[in-house]
């Protein structure tokens, strides 16, 4: 199998120009390039390109997958709309590792498996790509799942605490969700983060919005209009939201009272629920199995019945079947007799059906394809 690795860039707050697109195309001759991506698959040879340059200098959002079972992607924000110190908590070890480049702040993720199998790269940024503007709206729980998986990959200490556990952890949305695949997230360990994250509100509220921006001052409206007008920021929104939010309210990170845990508290418990969730598992599959199982033997009771007061014709059918010479008309006769057999035992009439069916094996004595079948079915002599 040949070797295959995918490239995606993403260009979001401002496109490539000319003379950016040109510098890419001398990274390579066979990418697909446009204002807003630049994309390569390589099934021979690799990128001659650095791709953490590569975001550093053109991109806001990268993804690289590879048949042999790594997966790595990166995503670029300015540096003024996140709490750099905050999320640099997030991101401590080889799998989450952060980048401070200038105005922007870079986060990169890696997940390597050796237990993999052959996937295409294509659709995965997508899937993913509106988890940086989340991370903008100071929605950080992409982060605290990177840092649940560095936990997953014993990249610190037993000691060390986690940090301030996002709220809503416990409603992934899609993008969430596939960030828990793309990074393959143990998800009994993320069922055990989400014990400590509160529920909020995110949704701003028109009329307080309102309020704030009526008694923000004259000249501070017109700078912002000024920016709006003359240099437009494609994160303005996003800067004044945030504003607003931390004049109205503080983030609940975590429920009211609950102290952050130990690296090694959350992993105990996480085996611990893996256990339980086993255990549940396991009984509901044998309540499962005993519910079908009973439900076949209503469903068999019902059909005997219904055979009740047929039975010399039903012999007869079973005659005609084997004489017929037949692999198919000799299994429904197998079929008719275990049927007969049942109703028999049922009705206390089991020395009449023995005495019947020696009779007939002694009729198709030389029929040693019906016999066989006979014996399989526990009918045989």
């Amino acid at each position: 199998m040949s070797e295959y690795q995918y490239y995606e860039f993403t260009a979001i707050d401002k496109p490539l120009n000319e003379k950016e697109m040109k510098a890419l195309r001398n990274l390579s001759s066979r990418a697909q390039i446009t204002p807003t991506s630049f994309v390569n698959e390589y099934h021979w040879g690799d990128f001659k390109g650095n791709p953490l340059k590569l975001v550093e200098k053109y991109f806001d959002a990268f993804l690289y997958l590879a048949n042999w079972g790594t997966r790595w992607m990166m995503f670029r924000v300015p540096r003024n709309l996140v709490d750099v110190d905050l999320v640099k908590k997030y991101c401590p070890g080889d799998s989450a590792v952060i980048h401070e480049k200038g105005d922007h702040v870079i986060f990169e993720f890696t997940s390597e498996t050796d237990d993999y199998e052959w996937e295409e790269g294509e659709g995965w940024l997508s899937s993913l790509i509106s988890l940086r503007a989340d991370i903008l709206h100071g929605d950080y729980r992409s982060l605290y799942l990177a840092w649940l998986f560095c936990v997953q990959m014993e990249e610190m200490e037993d000691d060390e605490l986690e940090p301030a556990v996002p709220p809503n952890l416990a409603e992934l949305n899609a993008p969430l969700k596939s960030f828990v695949d793309f990074m393959r997230i143990d998800t009994d360990l993320i069922a055990v983060a989400v014990e400590t994250s509160s529920s909020e509100d995110r949704h701003t509220d028109p009329k307080a919005l309102k309020i704030w921006i009526h008694n923000l001052p004259a000249k501070e409206k017109d700078d912002i209009l000024f920016r709006l007008v003359e240099a437009p920021s494609p994160h303005l929104g996003a800067e004044l939201k945030q504003r607003f939010r931390q004049t109205v309210s503080t983030t609940a990170n975590s429920k009211s009272g609950n102290q952050l845990r130990r690296v090694k508290d959350l992993i105990s418990r996480a085996e611990t629920y893996a256990e339980e969730r086993k255990r549940r598992a396991a009984e509901q599959k044998a309540k499962a199995r005993a519910r079908k199982k009973k439900e076949r033997a209503l469903a068999r009771e019902k059909y005997l019945k219904s055979l009740a007061g047929r039975e010399d014709s039903i012999w007869e059918k079973v005659d005609e079947n084997i004489v017929l010479k037949k692999a198919a008309k000799y299994d429904e006769a197998v079929k008719l007799l275990v049927d007969l057999r049942d109703l028999n035992k049922k009705t206390g009439k089991e020395k009449a059906f023995k005495q019947k069916l020696k009779t007939i094996c002694e009729k198709h004595r030389r029929k040693v394809s019906f016999l066989n079948r006979l014996q399989k079915a526990g009918l045989g002599s």
